[in-house]
């Protein structure tokens, strides 16, 4: 699908910011579909079947998790979120309930297309790779066997859990809850210090840092980790 025929959702109650985002996404192709409230938005939605939404966290009749979790209940177009600094809980809140990144207010112009353009990529089918190969990184998951440099590293099964997590979805943000979720299961979604503990495990042995530090594994404070590969 061309840029030129995809159609954003864009939702939010300020209409210079939708006017600012009509002209940003202009650019790029993108043809932008306003709406003003949940219910809006929602109505929209079902209505022209957009390519992907931009939400806005704070609207007058509910919130953006209301969005993504109406939106989540018959689709699957990737849908970034805009937040402020102080709404951390809303933006995990919006992100368990199917947001796929977010974008922290205010935002740069460039920042906010290429997490678009990311997320749209992601959501594209392509073939399965039996071998997935991330700079030194090489990734086996048939034959559960991880290399760096060559070098085979040994992982526990925790560590291969999250990294088939990690390299399923690169580029997308992953909540502490959702990593404790898929690899530990439902009961322990609170115990984000084991999973600290994990993955700077999974980061000694793959993803040593440099003066930058980690490479692959960044960390998104307050809410979960994103897999740069």
């Amino acid at each position: 699908m061309t840029a030129e025929h995809r159609t954003v959702l864009v939702v939010d109650d300020e209409p210079q910011i939708v006017r600012a985002l009509r002209v940003l996404l202009r650019e790029p192709g993108f043809a932008v579909l306003p709406a003003g409230s949940v219910r809006e938005a929602l109505d929209l939605a079902a209505l022209h079947r957009p390519d992907a939404a931009i939400v806005d966290l704070m609207l007058p009749d509910g919130s953006g998790v209301d969005v993504c979790r109406g939106l989540r209940e018959w689709t699957s177009i990737p849908i970034v979120v805009l937040s402020a600094v102080s709404e951390e809980d809303q933006k995990v809140a919006a992100l368990e309930a199917g947001a796929d990144d977010y974008v922290t207010k205010p935002f740069g112009p460039r920042e906010l297309v290429a997490r678009l353009e990311a997320a749209l990529r992601r959501a594209t089918p392509v073939a399965e790779q039996p071998v997935v190969r991330i700079g030194d990184l090489e990734v086996d998951p048939v034959a559960h066997r991880v290399s760096v440099s060559g070098r085979e590293v040994h992982l526990t099964r925790t560590e291969q859990g999250l990294l088939r997590a990690f390299v399923r979805d690169r580029g997308k943000l992953l909540t502490h809850r959702a990593l404790l979720r898929e690899v530990w299961g439902q009961a322990y979604v609170e115990d984000v210090g084991t999973l600290r503990t994990h993955i700077a495990n999974l980061r000694r042995k793959i993803d040593p840092p440099t003066s930058d530090g980690p490479r692959l594994i960044r960390t998104e404070t307050g809410v979960g980790y994103r897999f740069l590969g």
